[in-house]
């Protein structure tokens, strides 16, 4: 999952301080909060700042006695060695800033001898002119065995998340970083640039198990809050409060867990009290369960596709917004039929009336409600030439909700 796509806030927001002494270091409220609301919350942020860093100096790192990131390489897999890749020189400029960050860090050391070697690559970030400076690991992650941990049913969380009167979103300071990598496995991690080679003694991001081994962590560390007053997707964490009144005490429980564990928070990346926030394309409030805007504008705004590499973009930004399209087989059917032909001319008149109907449709999708445990719920089924559709439904206050 990317980082673009994990929680983020969707309502104004306003600066608080943590430390009075340090003016500089501030978190993010929801503005929409009470006035006596936005006190308590400053007032508990203020009294746990010590859960936020600021510099990788402030992140202890997580006891390797409760979790480390092993690799598992397969004893058959040869290792492999790059050969060092040349730079224009002013990216070297920008590989070797980014070493001496992660030097001074204490993220990497140098290293000699090592079997294993990779590559660093740039990678163009959304803002321009900036990089990324990353590890290919494709040979390392060739060589280890798939980590089968489960990660969290996205539906599941974003249900569970819907319906709660306050959100809390937080993320980890640099949360991969602050899992260490194995003794015996940091000189695999080992990468060449031009002044020399080094490895990571923490776990990097583009190791193919990472994401399971910090699924792993948050499970270990939030179990008794996770479904409850929590969700955990990742590196992204959600803390919620049906009531508001309930909420601060929902913080405080998860704070002492993360302080109990030695992990830090983000401040930049972190949002406390609000109502409504986004997540995997999802728009929850505590009224249910919307269609992000974005996904939507991204098919309003498409023009008729005349390419089959355009239809797969049509089929794909469709099967995003699926939960919203009652009998979505029955309204995107002329598009896959248009992928199957043969002819070059693959868009025809079904298919036209087809798109501009899915893009009508998409100026009033429906809202999804949370069901109430319990309750009862009703089965539609609609069926067609060429499909059977089916939508659950519930009833509240006499109106009929998907």
């Amino acid at each position: 999952v990317s980082p673009e796509e994990g929680w983020k806030p969707e309502e104004d927001v306003e600066l608080i301080p943590l430390d009075p002494d340090q003016p500089d270091r501030k978190a993010r409220i929801g503005s929409r909060l009470s006035p006596e609301e936005k006190v308590e919350l400053t007032t508990f942020l203020q009294s746990n700042k010590d859960m936020f860093a600021w510099s990788p100096s402030d992140m202890p790192g997580i006891d390797p006695n409760i979790i480390c990131h092993r690799l598992h390489v397969n004893p058959a897999c040869k290792p492999v060695a790059q050969k060092r890749r040349n730079f224009a020189p002013e990216r070297v400029a920008i590989i070797e800033a980014e070493i001496d960050k992660l030097l001074a860090a204490g993220f990497i050391e140098e290293v000699s001898y090592s079997e294993w070697l990779a590559n660093v690559v740039l990678v163009a970030k959304q803002e321009k002119g900036k990089w990324r400076v990353c590890v290919d690991y494709t040979d390392l992650n060739k060589a280890c065995p798939k980590d089968n941990f489960p990660l969290p049913r996205i539906d599941q969380l974003v249900d569970s998340t819907s319906g709660n009167q306050l959100l809390s979103f937080m993320d980890a300071y640099s949360g991969y970083n602050q899992i260490m990598m194995h003794g015996d496995d940091k000189a695999k991690t080992s990468f060449i640039i031009e002044r020399g080679t080094y490895c990571y003694k923490v776990m990097p991001f583009g190791l193919k198990n990472a994401g399971a081994t910090y699924q792993r962590l948050v499970n270990k560390i939030f179990k008794e809050q996770i479904g409850k007053t929590m969700e955990v997707y990742v590196d992204d964490m959600l803390v919620k409060a049906p009531k508001r009144a309930d909420h601060i005490g929902n913080l405080a429980e998860s704070f002492s867990l993360l302080r109990q564990y030695r992990m830090k928070l983000n401040p930049s990346k972190c949002t406390f009290g609000v109502s409504s926030g986004r997540f995997l394309g999802y728009l929850v409030t505590q009224r249910g369960i919307e269609a992000h805007p974005r996904q939507i504008k991204a098919i309003l705004e498409m023009k008729s596709p005349s390419t089959v590499k355009e239809i797969q973009s049509l089929t794909g930004r469709a099967a995003a917004l699926n939960r919203f399209l009652s009998r979505s087989t029955d309204k995107c059917r002329p598009f896959f039929k248009a992928l199957k032909k043969g002819q070059r001319d693959k868009w025809d008149e079904e298919c036209e009336v087809a798109f501009q109907n899915l893009k009508t449709y998409l100026t009033s999708p429906p809202m999804l409600s949370k069901p109430v445990p319990g309750e009862d719920l009703f089965v539609y089924l609609a069926v067609s030439n060429s499909a059977i559709s089916s939508a659950l439904i519930r009833e509240e206050l006499g109106a009929q909700h998907p």
